[in-house]
């Protein structure tokens, strides 16, 4: 799935389409695209995992998924499902959710979630971080309402240069590596988007589908983990599990009551 990174990429290359009219709209969308026809493009936006055309009346949203792609003034062999023409080039996308959106896009996104964003407001996550103490730290970091435009690439990278293991929940990780965390979601996302640039990112990869540690030289281990089971590599000597540690007591107290309400719904607490 692209990351935020990625689909900052393709808001600088589309870039060139902003005050360009559509001459012609075509693909396999079962949406109806008519509306876009013969309208200038308002701006050309982004939102974490979102690629956003800002019309006058309408905005198109493409979130390219799983494995969504795209090319401008060129076509890939299989039948785009959007095609955009213009007097300057065109723009195709493929295998991606479209979406028309009414609303001003202001009403529509948090820009202050957007890791990317130079409205991104650290202190405004490291709040809603607090919130929720029993989530696990790995789903926290894909929660778009959080780091939008953090993926499962940037999760588990970031995991391992702040040394968490991504089985702990959030009410267990000391604040300053909450705070650390918060951080590099953003820093990282930020070398990302450089290495892309540069087609270097898969070699920056430390743990990412790694086999070993690149600190240690132990094996490095591959979970589907989270509530979203997304692949989750880390290394379980270099990452802290604060789990096994001797915990603080408010630490203890929300541990307690953590596995007194899973006993309450019928799970088994190992």
């Amino acid at each position: 799935m692209p990351e935020g990174p990625s689909i900052v990429l393709l808001r600088e290359a589309a870039a060139k389409f902003k005050g360009k009219t559509v001459r012609e709209v075509s693909g396999n969308s079962t949406l109806d695209l008519a509306c876009l026809q013969g309208r200038r493009v308002r701006a050309v936006r982004s939102w974490g995992k979102h690629f956003l055309l800002e019309f006058s009346h309408v905005t198109l949203r493409i979130h390219l998924m799983m494995f969504g792609s795209w090319r401008i003034d060129e076509r890939k062999e299989t039948p785009a499902w959007v095609s955009l023409r213009f007097d300057n080039g065109e723009l195709n996308f493929y295998t991606c959710s479209v979406k028309l959106i009414a609303r001003p896009l202001d009403e529509v996104y948090d820009w202050r979630s957007d890791v990317m964003s130079d409205l991104w407001d650290p202190s405004l996550a490291r709040r809603r971080l607090k919130s929720m103490p029993d989530v696990l730290v790995c789903d926290a970091l894909l929660d778009q309402t959080l780091f939008s435009g953090v993926g499962n690439i940037i999760k588990n990278e970031v995991l391992f240069r702040i040394r968490v293991h991504p089985a702990n929940h959030v009410g267990d990780v000391p604040p300053r590596k909450l705070a650390e965390l918060v951080r590099q979601a953003r820093e990282y996302s930020f070398d990302f988007l450089e290495w892309k640039r540069g087609f270097e990112l898969k070699k920056r990869w430390q743990v990412h589908t790694r086999r070993t540690c690149p600190r240690c030289g132990g094996l490095v281990s591959k979970v589907h983990m989270g509530t979203t089971h997304r692949r989750t590599f880390f290394c379980p000597v270099c990452q802290i599990d604060y789990r096994v540690l001797p915990l603080p007591p408010a630490a203890k107290k929300r541990t307690r009551a953590r596995s007194a309400a899973q006993r309450g719904a019928g799970k088994v607490v190992r």
